[in-house]
């Protein structure tokens, strides 16, 4: 007790001492009586001492409310005294030398930096000049500089700027003095005026002679003269000096001498300090250029790949990396032209905006690469002052965020006029039906099991011996066994994989037996031991041979019940292009001749002697709802621009989920700075670049490698995208994406064929042109692959794949044109890397999980045929046509009134109606799944769907965009225009989809049932999880910091509760990336439109993540069709508890649940605008909080966790009560 209090009352007497101190000096100064400055001298130096003595001395001094530097600084600036001048300096040295930026910036804003620039100016007339003075002035200067960001502009106002200058000048061989002295050059260089003045002084040339070959002497004024010199350099003024007297070529040979002697690696900060400098001089493009000359990649390349043996080096190797990225020539992107290979003439052309700059081109312009590679508008002689920038608000503001409440007040307008809307009667004959012509007295579920006349075996031929079966051999077969259907209560736990019995044998005639109606394949050679004879794609022709098609039992009829009441646009058939008309004259398909290698058709048909072996898949084993020859069927009346006549097996085979999970890919360190340097030994060593073009839509004459170490690639196909494929080197192919057409942009989908691939090979593969500046591929998302081989072996399933994944900034020049007017721009290239389990395969790469248009028109087929009439309403209406003439769906989904007693027919007419539509950007495939799990559910036998039907009628438009869908375009349709981006002011000749489904939404507003939901489904390349975007006056205002325009306010908070219902019930969905925020750059958007002019207040759009979850129950997996089917079921699930809970029947909406002020997300609306209209997000961007530069190298990627626990729904969810619902959502 007695050594506490003893150290207690020492604490107080040092404290009680400074104080004391501090009061003398400040009376001193007060007194201004000669000889005091004997007393001053005196107390400066007991306060010097308790500095250095005691640190709680320090802090009291720059405590909050203490007057301890105003004394100090008061002193320095009305002393004469030399020696109590420089006991002040020392103090205020140790005071601000620890405890961080703090200490400095108590002693910035008391004004300590103008005394010191002062007492520089004046202690510099001085002479002899006083060299202790000059040290601890500059010292001091350097450590509080970095905090005063107007320090740069005060000593050149000051006139102090070429004082420090001077000295080094005059004391070079001084290096005490010129250390500090360089530290402040540093800091005034950060200041680009400052940086000209210093360097027309002749700075630069000063510092290469501080800097020089490798010593071990003076490493320290070394390090600092480079600091120096690099923050010198990013004038480009300066740096056009350095380039002008040979320094780049200087840098380089110091680097290489520090390289080759610090073997031992103790001077890494040295060697990083050159490579700033050279850094900064490639800024422009002079500097690039000489670095070029000057070999400058070849020495670069080979100083990083010797130290990427120790770990400790990164930092060399990332900051070299950087360099040669930036000097590596910008090279034009081997294509003709950056429009889509694809031309489709519009109808008309808009009178603004890209499509209509598009068409005012002047054909010979060149539009792949402006005449500069670089953006050298801002290299001007003059530097612009940008000292003032240092005064921008440092917080977040977002522009984009609508501040005008009288904009975000919902203003509920027709539009057009009420006469006009009748035409969209015809779509709603549910409000007058009278149902007395209707059997209602079954109420037994009909059960959901395909049609018997489309449940037949589709035989297959499979890899096995050298010939194929012929009729009259026998076959050996394996018979898929049937999979429980998907519209049962556990549709979403349907078996993931195909098993396989095997049967012993099944005699040709017995097949016949079995179905008269259909014949075998044709019969084909095997390409190899591995696969099947030739197997490479199934060909659409126009006509066929007997033996080479199926039968008439093969072709569906397809004699539809409902009625197809088409809307035609106001200028119709004459000014749609010839894209064509059906993609098939002829009523018959067939799976083309197979490929043969080295066997003509002729020899195939004349061998009737071997047998083989064969699959047999039965097709409603492999889902409920595909079938393949009514896919076939399908794709006969799809009408695609490049008239295709091929379709892709995995269209054809269907889907199944995996059985095993996916984690998210841990991205490998260095991953990207290794597939760097390959790219930058494609200039380096030229001669081991192949450069072969393999596979090119703009060159029909070029033809297919016939090499057996060549992969061949193919896109032509629905919804394929691939435009040209260059082999680089053996195992490494540069691919290149098609535009969407009428555009020069939007490179993102891809889908595409590869075969002729040997086992235990990895091949590269570089899709080289995306635009976007980052993508999850950076961040564990992987591409998806679909084989061949795999599917014949009962796995028809896509597969997460890739190793060696990385997305970054490439050498390959963006035109002005194609960014947007933006210059200087370089695509990005995705990289991976895949090892292939079969020989010969034939797979397919897909950016997402395909759904293509033909697919959609199956599973609403499949859906219609399946129903129970007389439990489920069932309407399949076409609202319009698109511009290429394919049909756009309408879906009306209820439940059958009980009776056709008037009061049962009252309560069907006024069911509230939900509205849902997706997948305006073909490229967000996710959303078509998404999309068909809602589908599927609605129409199960579930209870919990019944009780759905029976209380709303479902208005669904499942592909706003099918034109975009079926040519493989990511966002864009045929008009080249984003349709998310039409909905204020649709035009009925270029955007009829839009035009119509906002008629319809117009219609119900004009005869007063409006929806209770809208929900257009999307897809989000940037962030992890499902989420919502919603509109709120409130919140919007909120984040505008307009509190006081907003606290008055008054909203219904129901938007919320959606969403907040899904947070607790979807596994996959997060409430914390919810955003209900309305911005000025979607004010076009479906979700704004239809809250905005509509006034739907429950207007969402969906997002779910490409990539997959960072919480909840799929946590670190990435997402699958199975998931996403999932979220389109508790989607369902999320409207019946809307329902019951919102209900005035049943129970109030508790308030608690749409509690905003305590929820609201902050964070997760600070979203940035859109640079260009290239590249924005269909909603805010919400980038996950890591490094998301794809120009850093390595930085360890840091995803913060979401503290949410895993909250996994039960399976009994579907039959809680309306007390227990509410207890879930309030637990």
């Amino acid at each position: 007790m007695n050594k506490v209090k003893t150290s207690s009352e020492k604490s107080v007497s040092t404290s009680s001492r400074t104080m004391s101190l501090l009061s003398q000096l400040e009376k001193i100064n007060l007194d201004s009586v000669l000889g005091e400055a004997d007393n001053a001298r005196y107390v400066t130096s007991k306060i010097l001492h308790l500095v250095q003595s005691q640190e709680k001395t320090k802090k009291e001094m720059t405590s909050k409310g203490s007057t301890g530097i105003e004394v100090i600084l008061s002193t320095l600036e009305n002393t004469k005294d030399p020696q109590t001048i420089l006991n002040i300096l020392n103090i205020l040295i140790e005071v601000v030398s620890v405890g961080g930026g703090r200490r400095a910036n108590v002693l910035v804003t008391k004004g300590g930096t103008q005394i010191l620039l002062q007492l520089l100016l004046t202690a510099s007339k001085d002479s002899p000049l006083n060299e202790e003075l000059m040290v601890l002035l500059h010292t001091l200067l350097a450590k509080i500089g970095p905090k005063d960001k107007k320090i740069g502009m005060k000593a050149r106002i000051n006139g102090a700027l070429n004082i420090s200058l001077n000295l080094v000048k005059q004391n070079l061989q001084n290096h005490r003095l010129i250390l500090p002295c360089l530290q402040v050059l540093r800091v005034y260089s950060t200041n680009s005026v400052n940086a000209v003045s210093l360097g027309k002084n002749g700075v630069v040339e000063l510092m290469f002679k501080i800097i020089g070959p490798f010593s071990k002497k003076n490493t320290s004024l070394i390090k600092v003269a480079l600091d120096t010199l690099a923050a010198l350099l990013k004038s480009k003024t300066n740096a056009r000096r350095a380039v002008d007297r040979g320094y780049v070529q200087v840098l380089l040979t110091i680097y290489v001498d520090w390289h080759r002697h610090d073997s031992r690696h103790r001077y890494m900060l040295i060697r990083k300090g050159v490579l700033q400098c050279i850094k900064s001089v490639t800024n422009i493009k002079l500097g690039r250029k000489a670095f070029i000359d000057a070999n400058g990649m070849k020495i670069l390349y080979n100083t990083s790949q010797e130290c990427l043996a120790v770990r400790t080096l990164d930092p060399l190797v990332n900051t070299s990396s950087l360099i040669m990225r930036k000097c590596f020539p910008k090279n034009r992107l081997p294509l003709p032209t950056i429009k889509s290979a694809f031309h489709f003439q519009l109808p008309i052309i808009p009178a603004s905006g890209p499509v209509a700059q598009l068409y005012n081109l002047p054909p010979d312009v060149d539009d792949v690469v402006d005449e500069s590679d670089d953006n050298e508008d801002a290299e001007t002689e003059s530097e612009i002052e940008t000292e003032n920038d240092d005064d921008k608000d440092q917080h977040f503001k977002n522009d984009d965020i609508e501040t005008d409440i009288n904009k975000l007040k919902p203003r509920q307008e027709l539009g057009r006029p009420i006469e006009e809307l009748k035409m969209y009667e015809q779509f709603f004959p549910e409000l007058s039906e009278n149902f007395q012509e209707c059997d209602l007295v079954s109420k037994e579920p009909k059960p959901f099991v395909p049609d018997a006349n489309l449940s037949g075996p589709i035989v297959v031929p499979t890899a096995g011996e050298e010939h194929c079966a012929e009729s009259n051999q026998s076959t050996k077969g394996v018979a898929l066994k049937e999979i429980s259907p998907l519209m049962t209560e556990e549709y979403n736990k349907r078996p993931a994989f195909l098993e396989l019995p095997k049967k012993d044998s099944i005699k040709d005639s017995s097949l016949h037996e079995q179905n008269d109606q259909r014949n075998l394949l044709p019969s084909c050679h095997c390409l190899s031991q591995e696969i099947v004879k030739g197997l490479d794609r199934i060909s659409l022709q126009n006509s066929a041979k007997n033996d080479q098609y199926y039968g008439s039992g093969c072709v569906i009829k397809m004699e539809s019940k409902t009625s197809h009441t088409t809307l035609s646009c106001s200028k119709p058939d004459e000014h749609v292009s010839p894209c064509g008309s059906s993609l098939f004259e002829g009523s018959s398909v067939h799976l083309g001749k197979l490929c043969c290698t080295g066997v003509d058709s002729e020899e195939e048909d004349s061998r009737s002697s071997s047998s083989g072996e064969q699959v047999i898949l039965e097709v409603s084993d492999v889902s409920p709802i595909h079938d393949c020859d009514l896919y076939i069927e399908m794709v006969k009346t799809t009408k695609s621009i490049p008239d295709y006549s091929e379709v892709a097996y995995p269209d054809y085979f269907g889907h199944i989920p995996p059985p095993f999970k996916e984690p998210i890919l841990e991205r490998p360190y260095g991953v990207q700075r290794t597939k760097i340097s390959q790219d930058i030994e494609r200039l380096i060593h030229q001669n081991d670049i192949i450069d072969r073009v393999v596979y090119d839509l703009d060159n029909l004459s070029c033809s297919v490698p016939e090499e057996a170490d060549v992969l061949k690639f193919n896109s032509k196909f629905e919804s394929g995208n691939l435009r040209k494929v260059i082999q680089i080197r053996r195992n490494e192919y540069d691919l290149i994406l098609n535009s969407d057409i009428n555009s020069n942009h939007y490179h993102q989908w891809f889908y595409f064929e590869v075969s002729g691939m040997k086992t235990g090979i990895g091949y590269r593969f570089n899709i080289i042109n995306c635009e976007k500046s980052n993508s999850q591929f950076n961040y564990g998302m992987q591409p998806l692959m679909y084989s061949v081989q795999e599917a014949l072996c009962s796995r028809p399933c896509w597969t997460r794949v890739g190793t060696d994944i990385c997305y970054y900034k490439n050498h390959f020049s963006r035109s002005s044109i194609a960014a947007g007017g933006q210059k200087g721009k370089s695509y990005y290239t995705i990289t991976f890397t895949v090892t292939f389990q079969h020989k010969d395969d034939v797979c397919y790469f897909a950016y997402h999980y395909p759904y293509t248009y033909s697919t959609l028109k199956m599973h609403l087929q499949k859906l219609e045929s399946m129903h129970n009439p007389q439990q489920i309403y069932f309407r399949q209406d076409v609202l319009c046509e698109t511009l290429a003439g394919n049909s756009c769906p309408l879906v009306t989904i209820t439940a059958m009134p009980e009776s056709n007693y008037c009061e049962h027919i009252r309560q069907f007419r006024n069911r509230p109606y939900v509205f849902l539509s997706a997948r305006v950007h073909p490229g967000e495939t996710n959303a078509s799944w998404v999309m068909k799990g809602t589908l599927e559910y609605l129409m199960s036998n579930n209870p919990s769907a019944q009780c759905l039907r029976e209380s709303y009628i479902f208005k669904i438009i499942p592909m706003l965009n099918p034109d975009g869908v079926i040519n493989g375009n990511h966002r864009c349709s045929l008009s080249g225009e984003d349709l998310n981006r039409q909905w204020q002011n649709p035009n009925p000749d270029l955007h009829p989809t839009i035009y119509h489904a906002k008629g319809l939404l117009q219609y119900l507003a004009a005869i007063k049932r409006l929806p209770l939901v809208y929900c257009d489904y999307h897809g989000h390349s940037r962030k992890k999880n499902v989420f919502m975007y919603g509109c709120s006056i409130k919140e919007t205002m909120w984040h505008t910091n307009v509190n006081a325009a907003s606290c008055d306010l008054m909203e219904d908070p129901c938007y919320r509760a959606l969403p907040k219902i899904l947070s607790q019930t979807a596994p996959a969905f997060c409430m914390g990336s919810c955003s209900f925020v309305v911005e000025k750059s979607k004010e076009s958007t479906a979700r704004v439109v239809v809250w905005r002019e509509i006034g739907v207040q429950r207007s969402y759009t969906m997002e779910s993540t490409l990539c997959g979850c960072d919480q909840g129950k799929y946590k670190g997996l990435q997402i699958g069709t199975r998931e996403l089917e999932e979220m389109g079921a508790k989607f369902c699930i999320g409207l019946l508890r809307l329902k019951r809970m919102t209900s005035p029947l049943e129970y109030n909406l508790p308030s608690s649940l749409l509690d905003i002020e305590n929820e609201l997300i902050e964070s997760s609306c600070k979203v940035t605008s859109p640079t260009t209209y290239v590249l924005d997000e269909d909603e805010p961007r919400f980038l996950e909080e890591v490094d998301y530069s794809a120009e850093s190298n390595d930085d360890q990627d840091i995803e913060l966790a979401d503290n949410a626990g895993d909250y996994e729904a039960t399976n009994q969810e579907d039959g809680l009560s309306d007390s227990d619902s509410t207890r879930i959502l309030l637990s």
